[in-house]
């Protein structure tokens, strides 16, 4: 049984950095594709963005891009998330899931088999 538990959420101003870690537990974690989502009051979790065991991570949306960063180290079988210039609009629950053996980074919550407990990040302005 895959665990997966985040942490690295709390409270930030507008225009300020978080770093988010998922440290996995009882699985191949270098076989894992592993994405990062979030989930706003009263919406599904949205896709933030993710990266196979093959490296090369990928974004939701452009704007995104520029300002998150997701990396692994697969000798430490953590994923990470480097979010910077926070905006309010940003706040959320932020979960790391996991999808055994894929090199497929999937943008659909369904697709994953493993999800952590998630952490809240809220940014004021």
């Amino acid at each position: 049984q895959v665990q997966l538990v985040e942490s690295g959420g709390g409270l930030v101003q507008a225009g300020g950095s978080l770093r988010l870690s998922c440290a996995a537990s009882g699985g191949t974690f270098s076989r894992y594709t592993m994405a990062w989502f979030r989930q706003f009051p009263g919406k599904d979790r949205e896709f933030v963005g993710g990266i196979s065991w093959l490296g090369g991570p990928i974004y939701n949306k452009d704007s995104l891009k520029g300002r998150f960063t997701i990396s692994r180290d697969n000798a430490k079988n953590t994923v990470s998330l480097q979010m910077n210039s926070l905006i309010p609009e940003g706040t959320a629950i932020y979960y790391c899931a996991a999808r055994s053996s894929s090199v497929v980074v999937y943008r659909v919550q369904s697709e994953y088999d493993y999800w952590g407990q998630g952490t809240q990040v809220t940014v004021s302005s």
